[in-house]
């Protein structure tokens, strides 16, 4: 049979199926899923329309729309979280992904990247307090004016949906209460000046374990501590206790100074004392060590010779005597007057360059040469004169 044949596509014994009938085929299917009857005529009704058929289209074209719905996107910074009939049912991965549509399935859609902040004691700038939140007690009974941020992330988005009602709430709450907790720990000046680092870490430490404990499926990034001062009430005087608190390090410092100064001066001194003391007395038991061997000596020498070693030891000590004295020569011949001659003096008045006069005796002749007198050898010369009369 050739294509131009009018009988072709009609049903024959050895041609192609009728498309009608196809077309009927697949109505009467589509009615048959829906509560539809469907007749070998295809269910024609006058003038030929297909109401069913219609009505099938309608149908699929709905359940396609309705299965596309349930096509969703997880961007790189969000996890997808699959509900079946409001209970958890998996946790789904960045990219395109498909659950079963409503009513079966839902999708909630966490971000888990990016980073929220509470503020706590103020609201957007330091300068809008909210006393009720910043003010707190130390342990020291003294109120301190206390505002900070706390950032954190969504890091777990199941716990998150699931296992606290308001979790954003619940971390104000719980920054609130740990900043309370250590702040009621920690002495005022410690809380103002050197340990706002610290109190930020254990704050931290403290809300990360209660929000852990509370499933809330948050992470604590970060704690900043914007503000911390007294109450403005007290500021004047606050800062007058400021002040008497650096003028007390100051003096202290000042102390610590004049300490570091003198401490080791005297220490240095006590030290030489003692190490002069030790080299006097190690002298002092050599000297006499020598001593007494020399007069072990000097004792198995005098009983070998008795006299002769008595006279070495006149000799020996009269040298000795004699090398400090002053030396005086007197003339008493023929009853002439006295004639001083300080020997030591005149030594040592040549070696110094010293002038000298000429001393004259009774008669009037130079007898020889002396230097200026001076009241000390007056008083010699008298001294010997007494002497000399008080001899005759």
């Amino acid at each position: 049979m050739s294509m131009n044949d009018p009988q072709w596509g009609r049903r024959g014994d050895d041609g192609p199926p009728d498309l009608d009938e196809l077309w009927r085929r697949f109505n009467q299917k589509l009615n048959s899923l829906f509560g539809g009857r469907g007749g070998r005529t295809g269910g024609r009704g006058p003038g030929g329309a297909r109401p069913l058929g219609g009505f099938g289209i309608v149908a699929v074209v709905v359940l396609l729309i309705w299965a596309a719905s349930g096509i969703y996107i997880v961007d790189a910074s969000e996890r997808g979280v699959v509900l079946r009939f409001g209970e958890y049912l998996r946790t789904t991965s960045p990219g395109p992904h498909w659950h079963i549509p409503w009513p079966f399935e839902s999708v909630e859609i966490v971000n888990v990247s990016e980073v929220q902040t509470v503020e706590v004691g103020y609201r957007n700038n330091v300068r809008n307090k909210v006393q009720s939140e910043s003010l707190m007690l130390t342990e020291d009974e003294n109120i301190v004016d206390l505002q900070f941020a706390v950032q954190y992330i969504r890091a777990e988005p199941e716990n998150y949906l699931f296992f606290d009602r308001n979790p954003d709430l619940t971390v104000k709450q719980v920054a609130e209460s740990a900043i309370r907790e250590i702040v009621g720990k920690s002495k005022m000046d410690f809380v103002l000046y050197e340990g706002r680092e610290e109190i930020a870490v254990n704050a931290r430490t403290l809300m990360q374990a209660v929000l852990d404990r509370y499933r809330t499926g948050i992470s604590v990034s970060q704690v900043t501590m914007q503000n911390a001062q007294p109450p403005e009430q007290v500021q004047a005087a606050f800062d007058d206790a400021v002040k008497a608190n650096q003028d007390l390090e100051r003096q202290k410092n000042e102390g610590q100074a004049y300490f570091n100064d003198v401490v080791p001066k005297a220490q240095g001194t006590a030290a030489r004392l003692t190490q002069e003391a030790e080299a006097y007395k190690q002298r002092v038991i050599a000297a006499a060590e020598g001593e007494a061997s020399r007069f072990d000596q000097i004792l198995t020498e005098y009983k070998k010779a008795p006299r002769v070693t008595r006279d070495r030891l006149y000799l020996d000590a009269m040298q000795e005597v004699l090398s400090n004295a002053t030396k005086v020569v007197i003339d008493q011949k023929d009853n002439s007057n006295l004639l001083f001659l300080p020997l030591d003096k005149l030594m040592q008045a040549a070696a110094a360059g010293v002038e000298t006069s000429p001393v004259m005796d009774g008669s009037g002749s130079g007898a020889s040469t002396a230097p200026s007198t001076t009241s000390e050898s007056r008083r010699t010369r008298e001294a010997f004169r007494t002497r000399n009369r008080e001899g005759r």
